[in-house]
């Protein structure tokens, strides 16, 4: 199985949905998305495959979110531009196989695509 990790080593949840990974053997693609972030592109590909609003993928509790003049009531495109403005704003970890994509939040999400 192939499998791609939007990883940030500092989170505790992102660490410990790459030890999930590793212990089921899954040799992910690790995506550092703060060095190197998401296009338009992929994070519209990204909220195709996870099937879910937008906004579920920004982190809300973050001061950026603010700064960024998010709400619930921002538009697709307005939060695809404040991720990729502030990459910090995207929810982590998210994992992406072949069986589709996850919030590893609880990092037991990701069972479901593996």
């Amino acid at each position: 199985m192939t499998a791609t990790i939007y990883h940030n080593p500092r989170c505790s949840k992102s660490r410990q949905a790459l030890a999930l990974l590793e212990e089921k053997g899954i040799n992910a693609e690790i995506r550092l998305y703060l060095n190197d972030p998401l296009t338009a592109p992929e994070l519209k590909s990204l909220l195709d495959q996870l099937k879910i609003p937008a906004h579920d993928i920004l982190r809300a509790k973050e001061s950026e979110y603010k700064e960024a003049g998010l709400s619930k009531e921002a538009t697709e495109a307005q939060i695809i531009a404040a991720i990729i403005n502030t990459p910090k704003l995207l929810e982590r970890p998210i994992v992406v196989t072949d069986k589709g994509a996850r919030i590893g939040r609880p990092t037991e999400a990701i069972l479901d695509v593996l």
